[in-house]
């Protein structure tokens, strides 16, 4: 899944080269993908892009001919990417069962597509006035790498979510934007932090250890993703992470084996070494460090 790094890197990608463009073309193939209908995509085409962001995981591409005009504002959940392309086919995409979702042309014929692997399909586009207009930008937190994102407030955030695990408050995009489940491992390994710890259990150094390790792993992963083309960020992403989906290989820091603990429809990895006292985590849905 696209997380914010990768999102950022995804929006600054587009932003040079939709910019200033007109859109002549908006089409969606799959059924599934279209999420409003108000405005229509239509009210995109013949406007120039104005520029393109990042709202926590969504990327919102905004219209604008002298009047702010729609959005389109994409998510590409688990299993969607965007696949750029300098001279799209001619003829239109027919729908079918394979993984192009929506289509955006340019004046020019370059464009992109946007598709989704699998079968569960929870990719979705929205076209709307306001990105506010999409309940999920609207229920979004703070974004972690913003300035106003001080120490303070994640301390209040902490404070306010006590009852949850540091993993899932870490996840949960209207406490905090953009994290998701890679690099909620990738910063818990670097705050030496298990993922069932509590919050309501953390000291003033571990919380500090924790607001620390967050926006440092954020920022190095924004960094070496800067600069990317939107087909290397996939690869990118995995070559940089340290313990997520690399079960059974050595940990970087302390050289233990790598963990897993395997849910229903996802999975998460540790260091037992760095993070939970040598002590593996039983692998159920509401684990608990063994005792």
């Amino acid at each position: 899944m696209p997380e914010l790094p990768e999102v950022e890197a995804l929006a600054a990608f587009l932003g040079e080269r939709l910019t200033g463009r007109t859109v002549e073309k908006v089409l969606p193939v799959a059924v599934s993908v279209l999420k409003t209908y108000d405005p229509p995509l239509t009210a995109l085409e013949g406007r120039p892009v104005a520029g393109v962001r990042r709202h926590g995981k969504f990327l919102d591409i905004a219209t604008d001919d002298g009047r702010a005009g729609p959005h389109l504002v994409l998510h590409l959940a688990r299993a969607g990417w965007l696949r750029w392309q300098d001279a799209l086919p001619a003829a239109p995409p027919r729908p079918g069962k394979g993984p192009l979702a929506l289509r955006v042309r340019l004046a020019g014929g370059a464009g992109f597509d946007v598709t989704e692997a699998g079968t569960r399909k929870r990719l979705a586009a929205y076209c709307v006035h306001d990105p506010a207009d999409v309940p999920g930008v609207a229920r979004l937190g703070p974004d972690p790498l913003a300035d106003a994102f001080t120490p303070e407030v994640f301390t209040r955030l902490l404070r306010d979510e006590k009852r949850r695990q540091v993993k899932g408050f870490l996840r949960h995009q209207s406490v905090i934007a953009g994290i998701g489940n890679a690099y909620s491992d990738e910063i818990l390994h670097a705050a030496r932090m298990s993922p069932f710890k509590p919050t309501s259990g953390l000291t003033d150094e571990e919380a500090a250890a924790l607001y620390e390790a967050l926006r440092t792993t954020l920022r190095d992963a924004v960094g070496r993703s800067r600069g990317q083309a939107a087909a290397g960020l996939k690869s990118g992403k995995k070559s940089g992470l340290r313990v997520h989906g690399r079960t059974g290989e050595p940990c970087p820091v302390c050289g233990d084996t790598i963990r897993e603990v395997s849910f229903s429809d996802s999975s998460l990895q540790y260091c037992p070494t760095c993070q939970t006292g040598g002590k593996p985590l039983a692998d159920r849905r509401l684990s608990r460090l063994l005792k």
